[in-house]
């Protein structure tokens, strides 16, 4: 009784133990195709399911993403996947992730949860879709309404060379590298190391636009270094300048000539000096001029001014420009520099050309009064002299004899000279003063030692023959302090 006792439970042990590993046995193979209990991958419950299922819920729980593509210009471009229909395959992933935690650990499972982050190996995409999406970005729209050919076109800032040939992008290998970048699992995909991008062949119409564009930039590269220093302002020959110098033909695109050079143009050079000369020429025109008085007056220039000389400007910029424009010849500054010893060179490499003057004032530039000159106001009877902007100077004078109509002439005049111990004769004077000043004619500002007031309204009727009489204190200072070429603003 006891024997069969013990062999039923022997039994019913070795039963157990043979239906446990079966079991386990089970469980282990089950395992291999399908993920082991307490299971979570990218947040999915994976528990009991197939590769195929997991796939599936995986790729259906994918937020919104992008693939991004890198033009030639390094711009990033997106599309979306959705859009595209591009699809996450973690098939790889979760083959590879089953091998390494299946099987027999899969009881390490029980103890806890365990969760775990994987990435795509690849994507899969609707060729057609794919393709659509890839077409409509900006820069693939831009580069089908390109048109093959290179050709030099006017543009705001002068010339420019449209490049129709180089660096092309080849849709059909874009594509193929777009298709290949995804089935390697790459959702970054720069065009350039796809070798998506290429130059088309030059025809010879190409090549001659080209052999323009060489020499319209060493044109450009060599005059842009030479800057026009009109003294308070500078002036530099910009590529716009220098473009509209040069011949142009119908079709906007510079001209050759019978040796295949560009040239410049005479009239079109003559005109910028003109137009340059209209904006510094001051002689014979008009200046308003602020008053020490507080108001404005409008005072014509008669001895003093600014013109320049025209011809000379052109000269010199047909001869410095015409060698830019020749090949293989001297830089156009250095050449410059050798013909105008007033030119010298200046940082990075610019070339400053002081104009030539048919008559120049004591200050060059817009403002050729500047900040240093006598002001004469003949009717409040008073002079001044400013040295860069500062009042040096005032003191009462006595002009011209309005009354017996010798008055003082209004002006924009400028200091001829400066003399000591001068007669000063004329039909009915013969006069000594120990400081003369001439400004215009024979009228000029001295001391007048045989006066003993100044100021008021003593030049309407007891005035000068025209000069301007200044106290001989005063008169000594300000003839230490002026020189000659000084500019004179006398006005009523």
């Amino acid at each position: 009784m006891f024997r069969k006792l013990f062999r039923f439970l022997l039994m019913f042990l070795l039963g157990g133990m043979l239906l446990g590993l079966g079991g386990l046995l089970g469980l282990t193979l089950y395992y291999r195709s399908n993920f082991p209990v307490n299971t979570w991958i990218n947040g999915v419950y994976c528990t009991g399911k197939s590769i195929e299922q997991v796939n599936e819920e995986l790729v259906s729980a994918q937020e919104a993403s992008v693939i991004t593509i890198v033009d030639a210009d390094c711009v990033n471009w997106e599309i979306d996947m959705l859009a595209a229909d591009i699809r996450p395959d973690y098939s790889d992933a979760l083959k590879a992730y089953l091998k390494k935690n299946a099987s027999a650990f899969w009881m390490d499972n029980l103890k806890s949860p365990v969760s775990s982050n994987l990435m795509p190996e690849k994507y899969i995409a609707d060729e057609e879709k794919l393709l659509a999406c890839f077409l409509e970005l900006p820069f693939v729209a831009q580069e089908q309404e390109k048109t093959a050919g290179v050709r030099v076109c006017q543009s705001p800032e002068g010339f420019e060379l449209q490049d129709g040939n180089a660096d092309r992008l080849n849709l059909e290998k874009a594509c193929a590298y777009l298709k290949d970048c995804l089935a390697k699992g790459h959702t970054l995909i720069d065009l350039s190391a796809g070798g998506c991008y290429e130059n088309l062949a030059d025809t010879e119409a190409d090549k001659r636009q080209r052999d323009i564009w060489e020499q319209v930039s060493a044109f450009l590269a060599r005059g842009g270094r030479i800057v026009y220093d009109m003294g308070t302002e500078q002036i530099p020959l910009t590529t716009a300048v220098l473009s509209g110098f040069l011949k142009i033909g119908a079709d906007g695109c510079p001209t050759l000539d019978h040796e295949g050079q560009i040239g410049v143009d005479e009239e079109k050079i003559m005109s910028w000096v003109d137009a340059l000369a209209a904006d510094y020429d001051t002689c014979g025109t008009e200046k308003e001029f602020q008053s020490t008085r507080g108001d404005i007056v409008t005072v014509s220039y008669v001895t003093y001014g600014t013109k320049l000389d025209r011809e000379a400007e052109k000269a010199y910029l047909l001869e410095a420009l015409q060698i830019s424009a020749d090949k293989g010849t001297a830089d156009a500054g250095q050449t410059a520099g050798t013909r105008d010893t007033a030119d010298s060179v200046v940082s990075g490499g610019m070339q400053a050309h002081v104009p030539a003057y048919i008559q120049k004032g004591y200050v060059r530039g817009l403002d050729d009064i500047g900040d240093t000159y006598i002001e004469i106001d003949m009717t409040q009877q008073k002079m001044y002299y400013y040295a860069k902007g500062e009042l040096e100077l005032e003191t009462d004078v006595v002009t011209g004899n309005t009354g017996r109509r010798m008055g003082t002439p209004q002006g924009i005049n400028y200091i001829h000279a400066k003399q000591r111990n001068q007669t000063l004769r004329g039909a009915d004077y013969e006069s000594f003063v120990k400081y003369w000043v001439p400004v215009v004619g024979n009228i000029g500002i001295h001391d007048a030692s045989w006066r003993g007031s100044f100021g008021g309204l003593i030049y309407q009727t007891n005035g000068s023959h025209g000069c301007i009489n200044t106290p001989s204190g005063n008169m000594s200072q300000l003839y230490e302090m002026v020189e000659v070429g000084m500019p004179v603003i006398m006005f009523y």
